[in-house]
């Protein structure tokens, strides 16, 4: 058995004379959350509508498992599960009723699909609101129920295609622990998402797409290292001393420095890349050339850029030359 749950080789999709996907290469560990950056239109969705076999491939190669998304596409859907950007379910039927009718089409027997059901909607916190139709659930309830319809066969290879997209802070998180369960449980997932903070928090390898081509891959700590080693924030004793601990720590560390709205602080940008020094030893080069200048430090703290500042200078780098393409019939992702 493959330690791959998806590889794909310069996948393309043409819609008209726009490219969606552009020679997009992936290598999607099994058993981990890999997660899928990119703006409106970067072609996350159409990629992740080839790999479920919705959508055929107008060139490159795609597998799942070792098995080829258009030669051996039925074994490929028996293995995988997609939890669209929009509910799935019936609005008018209530959440067991749901559940019950899409277990019974997976061939589970009534009384087996009930018993699912019921399991499912204790697990999503969920129990108390099985008899209401699901026009009458919140937005995070309706993406509980979702995931929930996806994993009535617990499926080895899981998509979910920005599934926290408009709710409150208190949804998400719920949504964050189904998915670190389903995780757990052995199951890869696939997840495109616009949330910077959801990918630094569930996925261990991360690919920024844009334009409808991979633009940066990596894990969170070397996807953040390429934009820089961080910043060191230092808040002095003397405000009269913040001139020249800005000339000391531009002379040192060849940053650029920014003097923050607190009289005493200043925040160099570090950048190793040139020094070959690391931030911890950046920063230390920083401590000591204040202290030679005879300026005190009362307190410093050190950090790495966050995912939002990667995720925008790589897309800043990236190529604008045309309007990102997509399916006319499909909602931008």
């Amino acid at each position: 058995m493959t330690d791959l749950a998806i590889e794909t080789e310069g996948l393309v999709k043409v819609f008209g004379t726009n490219r969606a996907v552009d020679g997009i290469d992936l290598r999607v560990p099994a058993g981990t959350v890999y997660g899928v950056l990119g703006p409106n239109g970067a072609g996350k969705t159409t990629a992740v509508k080839m790999l479920a076999t919705l959508l055929r491939p107008d060139g490159g190669r795609a597998r799942v498992f070792g098995k080829d998304v258009v030669e051996d596409a039925d074994t490929v859907r028996g293995r995988v599960s997609l939890t669209g950007q929009y509910a799935s379910v019936d609005e008018d039927l209530t959440g067991t009723e749901n559940l019950v009718l899409l277990g019974r089409l997976l061939g589970h027997g009534r009384s087996a699909a009930r018993e699912r059901s019921a399991q499912l909607l204790e697990a999503f916190g969920l129990a108390e609101a099985s008899d209401r139709q699901v026009k009458n659930y919140s937005g995070g309830m309706r993406r509980r129920i979702d995931i929930a319809a996806s994993i009535l066969n617990v499926p080895d290879l899981l998509f979910l295609d920005e599934p926290t997209t408009g709710l409150d802070p208190r949804s998400r998180n719920q949504v964050w622990d189904i998915v670190r369960a389903v995780v757990a449980q052995g199951t890869t997932v696939l997840l495109t998402t616009q949330y910077l903070d959801e990918a630094d928090q569930l996925a261990s390898r991360i690919a920024v797409i844009d334009h409808g081509k991979v633009i940066a891959e990596g894990t969170k700590g070397e996807l953040k290292a390429s934009v820089g080693s961080g910043s060191v924030r230092v808040r002095l004793r003397d405000p009269e001393q913040r001139a020249e601990a800005e000339r000391v720590l531009t002379t040192a560390l060849d940053a650029t420095v920014q003097l923050d709205p607190d009289p005493v602080a200043l925040t160099a940008t570090l950048d190793g890349r040139g020094t070959g020094l690391g931030a911890a030893e950046q920063a230390a080069r920083a401590l000591t050339e204040l202290a030679r200048a005879g300026i005190m430090v009362d307190d410093f703290g050190l950090g790495q850029p966050s995912l939002d500042e990667v995720f925008l200078a790589l897309t800043d780098r990236a190529p604008a030359a045309r309007t990102p393409a997509h399916d006319p019939k499909e909602t931008p992702a």
